[in-house]
């Protein structure tokens, strides 16, 4: 049953006061390295070791016969683990892929390895990662990413889970009814924009064991993270409030405000109502009872949404206000501010905006982060954030798109050369805030090993690393491959983000839709080698989990660029009229679809069925399991309603998605050009795009069941298909 009053005995006390990160817990540090190497931790011993100028250092070396790992914290220990066992263990660990192949005897270090780190702070997950990766992760999954933070150096991770629970606490105590607030929580698919302020109530109503278990989930969380020395991000107020404020306090000073992205408006509290700090206040007070606090508090007030005056005057007192929220709750409070503003509405916040929004709060009470710096490196147009401490980031996925992209020199030079640029200012960390993750985790391989070091990476010898440790060797083929992808996937140029496939797309004649970008970063051709290169590999590298993964990711990238060059064909033979040709090419490329789809069904990495059942194993009851599939479905499809904008930004290049979703949708529309070419009449399209929209809907709201396990095997697929489509994609880019 939706709703119903949940009572307390008593205020769970976790974490009441900060959490100390005096030294380390040498018991949790121990429970980690056993977690990771199950049969091999006896072998390792952890220890102490203080911090050096307040961050985080780290020591390994052999003795008595034992690896002693040192540390200032956990997550030191855990780098130190990690150190060692990619340098001297050729070992990786990575969400697409693991080599834990440790050698019979393991390696002695023959010097002690000292290590410190320039960054003091280093930041992960973004809003967005919450739900287009982390929507139906229970706490096995958290475990392992938690474990996967200490592994890759990271102290300080947003932490979000659980956020509705204490609101749902707080508003109950303010007089809110159920009813009020089933019209305000969204579904757990739409958490981060809902909590954003961007939507309401869509894809709710959100049941009450939902935010219990997630209160649960949460408090495990923190815990965890806590006992490895990071720091978690906890929310702030920002103003979002219910629309039933207008009813139960009709004085308030409210602004409705619209994402215009297909929802209705939400309401924003002014920040000059007295009632905004009290709101702040209560929710930061029944926050720390519930889940502890270290006083970092992540607050975005117009995300994606403008402010309604661009004086500078206004602009401090609102951010003063909501500074001065947190601070009374907490006297510490250090407010986290994504700076995506500061990129996404450039017309906006200009010079003397961005002042204004920062210069209101002290400098010690707030942290910056450069949210893309990758790709807008924001520090550079504000003289560094006007003196605040700020964290490079780097974001590199949009709303969990399957491709191959990235600007790995950047990853690899930018953070060092921040670092000792005279300009950078309070340069304080590094960090990852991609949309979503599991996917192309050389970048953020790449990004994290920054970390230890404070001089650009020397990008071939470590890639030649990084195939050593993730394939188990190295030879030719799979050097050259890498030089390869990083020449063309990976160069970072010409588009934002990475390219779709047309396949993705509502289906059309044009080479590209709204949401559905087909431009490529380099031409098509030039990846052809690579995938010969990988093929060629397939006998010494195929006992890798890592590169059976880098091989169905490089044919699926050819396969799905392909599905462009063989689409003008047949727009080519419609458009000539010549019905054969239309038949014979709309059929190859519905032959593409279901070889793509055959291909991904052999990674886990690339299942429908598993997203699907993992959101299905959220619920309690048939109701719940219903709602969760169809909060699933929703949100790597439409997104939206059927006739929302967003359709397709979190399109996904799935095993069930590409036979269930994209392939009918092709073919209802190859058979009305179809039935055209024969009646001598042009399709509709407008009428083929409203019926569309209804099966796309009537796809959303279904419930059935896909393959939560990899079938096949990659290697052989592989060569089925390089076999069958070597010489078409030569032949569709002439070489």
């Amino acid at each position: 049953m939706y709703f119903k009053r949940i009572l307390l005995v008593g205020a769970i006390h976790l974490f009441c006061t900060s959490y100390v990160m005096a030294q380390l817990n040498v018991q949790a540090s121990e429970a980690f390295v056993k977690r990771i190497l199950p049969k091999e931790s006896h072998y390792f011993q952890v220890e102490s070791l203080a911090a050096e100028k307040g961050n985080d250092v780290f020591e390994i070396e052999s003795k008595n016969g034992k690896i002693i790992l040192r540390g200032s914290t956990g997550v030191a220990i855990g780098s130190a683990l990690y150190y060692y066992l990619t340098e001297y263990t050729h070992c990786q660990i990575t969400w697409n892929g693991t080599n834990l192949k440790l050698p019979a005897s393991l390696p002695v270090v023959p010097e002690k390895i000292h290590k410190n780190t320039s960054y003091h702070y280093r930041y992960y997950l973004n809003y967005c990662t919450f739900n287009y990766s982390m929507s139906w992760w229970n706490w096995e999954r958290w475990q392992k990413e938690i474990d996967w933070m200490a592994l890759h150096g990271i102290n300080m991770p947003l932490a979000i889970t659980g956020e509705e629970y204490t609101w749902y606490e707080v508003y109950r105590e303010m007089g809110f009814t159920d009813q009020d607030l089933q019209a305000f929580f969204s579904g757990p698919s739409y958490f981060s924009w809902f909590w954003m302020g961007n939507l309401d109530a869509w894809g709710g109503p959100l049941p009450v064991s939902w935010m219990q278990s997630h209160k649960e989930l949460q408090q495990k969380i923190v815990a965890r993270e806590r006992e490895l020395g990071m720091k978690p991000v906890l929310p702030a107020f920002t103003g979002h409030v219910p629309a039933a404020f207008r009813h139960r306090f009709p004085n308030a000073k409210l602004k409705a405000t619209n994402w215009t992205n297909g929802f209705a408006d939400t309401y924003i509290l002014d920040s000059e109502d007295p009632m905004f700090a009290e709101i702040g206040k209560k929710f930061l007070q029944k926050q720390t009872a519930l889940f502890g606090t270290d006083h970092l508090y992540s607050a975005d007030t117009f995300n994606e949404n403008e402010p309604p005056s661009d004086e500078p005057e206004f602009l401090s007192k609102l951010s003063a206000r909501v500074y001065e929220g947190m601070r009374q709750a907490d006297p510490q409070a250090i407010w986290v501010m994504q700076g995506w503003l500061f990129y996404s509405d450039r017309k906006f916040w200009k010079a003397p905006q961005i002042k204004a929004l920062l210069d209101a709060v002290p400098n010690d009470h707030m942290i910056v982060l450069d949210l893309a710096t990758e790709i807008e490196p924001v520090w550079k147009s504000t003289e560094a954030f006007y003196g605040k401490p700020w964290i490079w980031n780097m974001l590199n996925n949009f709303g969990g798109n399957v491709n191959l992209f990235g600007r790995i020199e950047g990853a690899a030079k930018g953070p060092a050369e921040a670092l000792h640029d005279p300009k950078s200012g309070n340069l304080k960390g590094i960090g990852l805030t991609m949309e979503a993750i599991e996917q192309n985790p050389v970048l953020y391989e790449l990004m994290m090993a920054n970390t230890w070091r404070d001089q650009p990476i020397d990008l071939d010898k470590w890639l030649s690393d990084y195939i050593r440790n993730r394939y188990g060797n190295t030879n030719e083929h799979t050097l050259a491959a890498w030089q390869i992808l990083k020449t063309t996937v990976y160069n970072g140029k010409a588009i934002r983000d990475g390219a779709e496939s047309i396949v993705t797309g509502r289906p059309t004649f044009d080479s590209t839709t709204v949401w559905t970008r087909t431009k490529l970063n380099y031409p098509p051709a030039e990846l052809l080698p690579a995938w010969q290169h990988l093929v060629q590999a397939i006998n010494t590298c195929k006992s890798s989990d890592g590169f059976q993964y880098d091989l169905v990711d490089v044919t699926r990238q050819v396969l799905a660029n392909y599905a462009l060059p063989l689409q003008k064909k047949w727009v080519q033979a419609y458009r000539q009229k010549n019905q054969a040709d239309f038949q014979k090419y709309s059929k190859e490329f519905i032959e593409l679809i279901d070889d793509m789809d055959k291909l991904l069904g052999t990674r886990k990495d690339f299942l429908l069925g598993k997203w699907i059942a993992e959101a299905r194993s959220c619920g309690t009851t048939a109701e719940e399991k219903a709602l969760y599939e169809q909060n699933a479905r929703d949100l790597v499809t439409l997104w939206g309603d059927e006739n929302s904008p967003l359709h397709e930004y979190s399109n996904r290049q799935w095993n069930g998605l590409l036979s269930d979703f994209y392939k009918p949708r092709w073919q209802q529309f190859f058979q009305r050009v179809n039935d055209g070419l024969v009646s001598g009449k042009d399709i509709d399209l407008a009428a083929f795009d409203k019926d569309i929209k209804k099966w796309e809907w009537k796809w959303v709201t279904e419930q059935k069941s896909f393959t939560d396990k990899p079938v096949g095997v990659s290697v052989d697929v592989t060569r089925q298909l390089y076999k069958k489509y070597w010489k078409k994609v030569q032949a569709a880019y002439a070489i």
